[in-house]
């Protein structure tokens, strides 16, 4: 991937946030108006967004605020129950699925020769399409936890089909080419929330280290505590918050998919002192036997495949275990 000399490099250093952010300057990565009626400007904007940056902020996205507030309050709702109840929901240890309860909290994280300190709890659920929804791994308390997020994915889903849409547009494609090169309608919805509780050394900590996603996109709602960085230009920043947006990140599989055009974002999470943070990222990613690669209106003589064509499930096993891909 582009990014992972990017990220090689960088994790040869120490990647304490307190010495590696860029203080007083907060990262404006674009902000998108979903709503715009002049399509061929959204194409324009979503196209040079995701080339040049990997990420941007979409606004007036049809999803309603309180449908999203019912998510945020459920999933708060799940991790300040009693350490027991939460972990009624764990990851069975020999699952192959990443369903489920699990956490970082306090865990060293070693990567070559650095460690950094891990400090997030989080859930994994699938929320579409239904027939990949395994409800064993859904609290049951709060009693509102699956209607919240089943209308969460009702709502998201019509967000996911306009930015396909458009992504492929801005690629010269058929609008639903992207899509259908990501596994079409059975494109899977892994929700994941992110608990990160308040840390003594957020300058040591990190929520989650530095990382590009796997998926295809990953579609985030975060709470109102700063916590999210990017990298550009080689040096990490906050990114701004802006209440009601939904956050874009371009994954993998579309860097693959685009065959370099759009790119793949290097971010981090940070943690507070004082707050609490908590994040929903939904991550769009092929089924696992899926096979995903450049699409083949974008190859030809003069611009040969920049990536290995395989499937999405082998893609994950490289990356979680840091084989060649």
């Amino acid at each position: 991937m582009r990014v992972q000399s990017q990220l090689s490099s960088l994790g040869q250093k120490n990647e304490q946030p307190g010495i590696t952010t860029v203080h007083g300057k907060v990262l404006e990565v674009p902000i998108i108006d979903f709503s715009d009626p002049d399509e061929e400007k959204l194409i324009v904007q979503i196209t040079e967004a995701s080339s040049n940056w990997g990420m941007y902020q979409i606004v007036n996205h049809d999803i309603p605020s309180e449908v999203i507030s019912k998510l945020q309050a459920v999933g708060k709702e799940f991790f300040e129950l009693p350490q027991e109840e939460k972990e009624a929901y764990a990851k069975p240890p020999d699952s192959g699925s990443i369903e489920g309860y699990g956490t970082k909290l306090f865990k060293e994280i070693s990567e070559g020769d650095t460690t950094k300190k891990g400090w997030v709890d989080n859930l994994f659920n699938k929320i579409w399409p239904p027939s990949v929804v395994n409800y064993q791994f859904w609290p049951k308390n709060p009693p509102s936890y699956r209607e919240a997020n089943e209308e969460y994915a009702k709502h998201l889903h019509n967000v996911v089909e306009k930015l396909f849409r458009l992504l492929s547009l801005g690629l010269g494609l058929q609008g639903q080419e992207l899509k259908k090169a990501a596994g079409g309608d059975n494109l899977e919805y892994l929700l994941k929330i992110n608990y990160y509780p308040p840390c003594p050394r957020p300058d040591l900590a990190l929520g989650v280290v530095a990382h590009t996603d796997m998926s295809t996109v990953t579609i985030l709602v975060p709470n109102d505590v700063q916590g999210l960085q990017a990298c550009k230009d080689g040096r990490w920043y906050d990114v701004k918050y802006i209440p009601n947006a939904l956050v874009i990140h371009i994954g993998d599989q579309m860097e693959i998919m685009s065959n370099g055009k759009y790119t793949s974002v290097l971010h981090r999470t940070t943690v507070n002192k004082d707050k609490t943070r908590i994040s929903w990222p939904v991550f769009l990613e092929p089924p696992a036997d899926h096979v995903v690669g450049p699409h083949p209106q974008l190859v030809n003589a003069v611009n040969q495949p920049k990536y290995k064509t395989k499937k999405y499930g082998d893609y994950v096993y490289c990356k979680i275990n840091k084989l060649p891909q």
